[in-house]
């Protein structure tokens, strides 16, 4: 598995993006990251639109209707375009949302300072049995209210490692776990997780909820 050592952490109110690149083969060099200021995005800052009703997990093979809400440990089958040569359709099962610790976030410096992170862990399946070899998925925490907790941010901690698929994940039927670090500031929670990737579910997302 390829790990993604990017890390991004961003706030709605006076965004700011940290960046601090590596990978398995290159560790990073400790160099002071580059601080850039980003105006919020409108898909952020909008109200969500009225949850829809729960369905049944989709059987396999099926696609996933936009939209539909799941429960942790079901199982998603949707459209998957990576990029322009790699596309076809995975399957999601969110296996759990767990709590971290804050201690877990001293990596992300004293931007991350009075948030808490959050574990969303998720097997992903090749359905299609298409050329996915290196794609990874993306799914972002939600907090009780159904909306974003107003805080972003990727990259890995010790117990939580986002994995890209591995290059043999060209099959029906292969599959990988993965880990997708979400966070929430205060007393805010992250509850439920979405994906939300493609034209179908940017507006309808499929949920999860805990």
């Amino acid at each position: 598995m390829n790990h993604v050592r990017s890390v991004l952490l961003a706030a709605l109110v006076a965004p700011v993006l940290l960046t601090a690149c590596g990978s398995d083969d290159e560790p990073t060099t400790g160099a002071a990251a580059p601080v850039t200021t980003t105006a919020p995005s409108s898909a952020e800052s909008s109200e969500s639109s009225e949850p829809s009703a729960p369905a049944s997990p989709a059987a396999a093979g099926d696609a996933t209707a936009p939209g539909t809400e799941l429960k942790v440990g079901d199982r998603a089958v949707l459209p998957f375009e990576y990029s322009s040569s790699k596309s076809g359709t995975i399957a999601i099962t969110v296996t759990a949302i767990e709590r971290g610790d804050s201690a877990d976030l001293a990596a992300f410096g004293e931007r991350a300072q009075g948030l808490t992170p959050f574990y969303v862990r998720a097997t992903v399946e090749n359905v299609g049995g298409t050329d996915l070899s290196y794609s990874s998925v993306r799914l972002r925490g939600l907090g009780p209210d159904g909306r974003s907790t107003g805080v972003i941010i990727s990259g890995d901690t010790d117990k939580c490692e986002n994995e890209s698929a591995a290059r043999d994940f060209t099959t029906a039927g292969a599959k990988y776990d993965t880990c997708i670090l979400t966070a929430a500031s205060g007393s805010s929670t992250v509850t439920a997780a979405e994906f939300s990737d493609g034209d179908a579910y940017s507006d309808s997302p499929v949920v999860w909820k805990s």
